[in-house]
């Protein structure tokens, strides 16, 4: 999630870092009355399909022997049930219960760290437990959890059920779920077991592959042990480059820096290279060595320039005005790189590089969570009742091994259309971050790279955004071409088409799901979609494309009253893209075609 602000971000920086105010994100489960008949969305507000989920009940258990309770009655009952986390960062329907007696059972006060052992290097701690909450009591002991997200505001629990990593392709990997060593869950069980059972797993037993990554819907999970490591401190420097040679440079950069990672403007043809490695704790450079990482994007926002920006973004957007776009870009990039993303060398001020600090200031952040007053004057910018960013996120992950031709192949889009990601660019680029091959049966296949990729999206489902067509050749590129893997708690619903078929442990998953909830209590229509025990999870209608629910096969799945046609990819041919056509004979070249079958991967459409 690297979520920027637009055009007036160079004028409006210095507000963002001497404005500290700011109200914490609203609840996202409502209830009409006291946790009954209940909704519950994301914190963006709004699902890939723009539904919201309804739920007859809500449940806050605090301890691990209420969570038990909780299960067991609900599974006597046979009930729907869905695990919800405090702030709900997942995009996909992962929390939505099935039925109009769903029951919603939310981690927000299994929030306690248990237990920190010292001497094996361990910390145990409930699910609900936020990123930010385990770096900090880590930190106290002097530990650390040496590769996770970059954004703190993720709970345990929540993150290792979607697979979230940060960068690196040393030891483990950067998926945090490849350093759980224990880990007990809470699943239904039969009369003998009293309808819930606990199920203890370590690191070696025959399901904790299964357990590692597991969407929610083997159960919920209590509480985990992750090992950790002595406190070190890192060195940062960003280098910014062009993006000619970067196909070439991938994979030796990710090799060469323990926190490798790379943001990619491919419409300005440039790439910053964040050169990022381990140092000991001795070490002191600029500002003896405490430095901090506040990502800019990731702090409060007064809510007044954020809908300006949106404001602008719309009005950009409606007129087709790419160059307004990438003159925007050109700023918000600027101003990034005049404060060094947010790195200061003192937890001040940025006095140059390398950035030297303790791993715990610099692994993580996102300050915009920080309530200091009820006023919403700041928000976090995607928070949904400001005016603010609205955006479709696709994040994949490329294999090491193809990564160069996929990144070709991008470079010759981008060649064809210069200004196509200046909007990409207005959310800080291309995040893109190493991840290894992992144990889990539904983490990473092999040594990949990941492709986090923001976007503008309308709040009109059938209005087409600019260059509408690049976009989706890039995600269908990476998909279909070059068998992407999606992040589990990103994308939109074309990324999880037949997905299941990718892992070769699915089969395996599967298993362990039947015996873990054999009545598919914890299951959903659309984790059953996902998981290919039902139908797919495209959604065949009117504009369907132009919000990912389905890859067009005829125009109407496009906007043809505002020139908007399903047509062929630039580059990748077998793609199907919501195209802007300017000419009756474009027209007709695509009305030929457009009555046709097609086929992505086997899969014809």
């Amino acid at each position: 999630m690297v979520l920027l602000r637009g055009v007036f971000q160079f004028s409006c920086f210095f507000l963002l870092i001497f404005v500290v105010c700011c109200s914490p994100p609203e609840d996202h489960i409502k209830c009409s009355s006291k946790n009954t008949d209940c909704t519950i969305t994301n914190s963006y507000g709004i699902f890939p399909d723009r539904s919201t989920c309804r739920a007859a009940e809500v449940a806050y258990p605090s301890t691990e022997e209420e969570l038990i309770s909780i299960v067991a009655k609900a599974t006597e009952n046979k009930r729907k049930m869905k695990v919800a986390t405090r702030y709900s960062h997942s995009i996909p329907k992962l929390v939505c219960p099935d039925g109009e007696d769903g029951l919603l059972i939310s981690t927000k006060y299994l929030n306690h760290v248990l237990k920190i052992d010292v001497e094996a290097m361990t910390i145990t701690v409930e699910s609900g437990v936020t990123l930010r909450q385990l770096i900090d009591e880590a930190a106290k002991a002097e530990l650390v959890l040496p590769y996770t997200p970059y954004w703190w505001g993720l709970t345990i629990g929540g993150l290792l059920s979607t697979g979230a990593h940060g960068s690196t392709l040393r030891d483990k990997g950067s998926a945090v779920h490849d350093y759980l060593t224990e880990l007990r869950i809470i699943s239904p069980g039969g009369a003998e077991d009293g309808y819930a059972k606990v199920r203890e797993l370590k690191d070696g037993d025959q399901d904790f592959n299964a357990a590692k990554v597991s969407l929610g819907v083997l159960g919920v999970i209590s509480q985990v042990t992750l090992k950790l490591q002595p406190m070190f401190k890192r060195s940062i420097t960003y280098l910014k480059k062009n993006d000619s040679d970067l196909g070439d440079m991938v994979t030796s950069f990710g090799n060469e820096h323990e926190f490798a990672d790379i943001t990619w403007y491919p419409s300005q043809r440039k790439a910053v290279y964040r050169i990022d490695d381990r140092v000991y704790t001795n070490t002191h450079g600029h500002g003896h060595g405490h430095g901090l990482y506040d990502f800019t994007p990731f702090r409060a926002t007064a809510s007044v320039e954020l809908g300006i920006v949106r404001t602008t973004e719309e009005v950009q957007e409606s007129l087709s005005d790419a160059a307004g776009k990438c003159l925007g870009a050109e700023t918000v990039i600027l101003a990034l790189e005049t404060t060094a993303y947010g790195l200061s060398n003192n937890g001040i001020l940025f006095t140059g590089y390398p950035v030297i600090g303790y791993q715990n200031h610099i692994q993580a952040s996102g300050t915009c969570l920080d309530s200091l007053n009820d006023a919403l004057i700041t928000a976090c910018a995607w928070d949904p009742r400001v005016k603010g960013e609205f955006f479709h996120q696709t994040t994949f992950s490329v294999g090491l091994s193809v990564a160069k031709s996929f990144i070709q192949d991008v470079q010759k889009l981008i060649e064809l259309e210069p200004k196509a990601m200046c909007g990409v660019e207005l959310y800080n680029g291309i995040l893109m971050r190493y991840v290894k091959a992992s144990s889990a049966y539904l983490g990473k296949e092999e040594d990949a790279i990941d492709f986090d990729i923001s976007y503008y999206r309308s709040k009109d489902p059938l209005t087409p955004r600019l260059f509408e067509d690049i976009l989706e050749e890039v995600e269908q590129l990476a998909l279909f071409k070059y068998g992407a893997l999606p992040h589990w708690g990103k994308n939109r619903n074309v990324a999880f088409d037949g997905v299941i078929n990718k892992y070769k442990n699915a089969n395996e998953f599967l298993k362990v799901k039947r015996v873990y909830d054999p009545f598919g209590l914890f299951s959903s229509e659309w984790t059953d979609q996902v998981l290919g025990l039902k139908n797919s999870v495209i959604i065949d209608k009117e504009g369907c494309a132009l919000e990912g629910l389905c890859i067009c096969s005829q125009d109407i799945h496009c906007a043809p009253k505002k020139g908007y046609y399903c047509s062929p990819g630039k580059v990748y041919k077998d793609a199907r893209v919501c195209a802007r056509v300017t000419s009756k004979m474009n027209i007709c070249e695509e009305e030929q075609w457009g009555s046709q079958d097609f086929t992505f991967g086997g899969i014809k459409i």
